[in-house]
């Protein structure tokens, strides 16, 4: 799948997301992907160092103490990783306070004040201070990537979406484009977790809505619809798909509209769910697309991208699945197409290695 971010770009973004969490063991395999992608033990660990300002020393240490451990145990397997570039030291006559401010303002676009600043000088000045002055001076790693480790970070917690608006703001400022924001949460659905890359879509659909900048263009009025969509449509999602969640990859939901004559059912898939191989015989099955964006896909046939209004006839006797991509909910009315001795047959999951292929 092409991507508009760079591979060490991607990498970051995992690396970002489990410090935040403090989800070690997923943390460890973030970081040797990364160093394997090409990011230097220096560049994670600036990645680390930065995001105690965000997530807590407890968390930093801790994913410092995580690096390290990988880094000792590539060592005695062979694997010799580079070091990479140091901070330039500061000049001697370094103030902290004023250059931050300086970066502050480079960064956002302009002077940050504002009613919580009064009421807390000093957040300010450690804000100004160490964060912009100490920290973002560092040129370990460019703004955008640490732009992009904040936005992981941030992601990561919960009750924190209106910093999210503003760092989405401070990203555009500093030159990422809608299409990479749009990658980005790409590589959150895919290596992270599908409910922050959710909540991230909606967010920057949001973000995109509300400011209406010439960068939003890289993104179509049907994909800021689809960023916003939650699985709720004319119809309620309903609840948990449970009779059937032993057929699914995911958590789906699944709604009756009837059961007699016809039987149609709502069915909602959280991002990344999709149903197994599966075969109707006899009848077959009509998919009426209702919101967000998925995919549907025979055996041995390219994956059809589906997204709202799209309709899917399914013969009798083809093998095939269909569910929501990795970034957005999807849902469709499923229609089924009576016939006698009529029945479905569930085979084996579509396999994550193929379904991650999938934009």
């Amino acid at each position: 799948m092409s991507m508009s971010l760079s591979v060490r770009q991607q990498a970051a973004i995992p690396v970002a997301a489990f410090t935040a969490r403090g989800d070690i063991e997923k943390l460890e395999n973030a970081l040797n992907d990364g160093l394997t992608m090409g990011l230097t033990i220096n560049e994670l660990k600036e990645i680390l160092v930065q995001l105690y300002a965000y997530c807590g020393f407890p968390r930093s240490l801790n994913a410092l103490s995580c690096l390290m451990n990988v880094v000792d145990a590539r060592k005695k397997e062979g694997i010799q990783d580079e070091e990479g570039a140091t901070a330039t030291p500061m000049p001697a006559d370094w103030n902290s306070l004023q250059f931050g401010t300086e970066n502050q303002t480079r960064l956002v676009g302009q002077p940050v004040s504002g009613a919580l600043f009064t009421f807390s000088p000093a957040i300010d000045v450690y804000l100004k201070a160490h964060l912009f002055g100490d920290i973002f001076q560092r040129d370990v790693l460019d703004w955008q990537t640490r732009e992009l480790v904040t936005i992981a970070a941030l992601l990561a917690m919960e009750g924190v979406n209106s910093q999210l608006m503003s760092h989405f703001a401070i990203s555009m400022h500093n030159g990422l484009t809608a299409a990479q924001l749009g990658d980005f949460i790409r590589v959150l659905a895919m290596r992270c977790d599908s409910t922050i890359a959710a909540n991230a879509g909606m967010t920057l659909a949001q973000f995109l809505a509300d400011n209406d900048e010439g960068s939003a263009s890289a993104i179509s009025p049907q994909e800021k619809r689809d960023a916003g969509f939650d699985g709720n449509t004319i119809f309620p999602r309903g609840e948990k798909n449970v009779t059937y969640a032993k057929y699914f990859t995911g958590n789906s939901y699944l709604t009756m509209l009837s059961t007699q004559g016809v039987v149609i059912g709502n069915v909602a898939f959280e991002p990344g769910c999709r149903n197994f191989w599966h075969i109707h015989h006899h009848g077959g099955q009509i998919l009426l697309v209702t919101g967000g964006r998925g995919w549907y896909q025979e055996w041995n046939q390219p994956a059809r991208e589906l997204s709202t209004g799209d309709i899917v006839h399914i013969p009798p006797g083809v093998k095939h699945w269909h569910g929501a991509a990795h970034d957005r909910w999807f849902a469709h009315i499923a229609v089924e197409i009576p016939a006698k001795g009529a029945s479905n047959e569930w085979l084996e999951p579509v396999a994550d290695e193929e379904y991650n292929l999938l934009p």
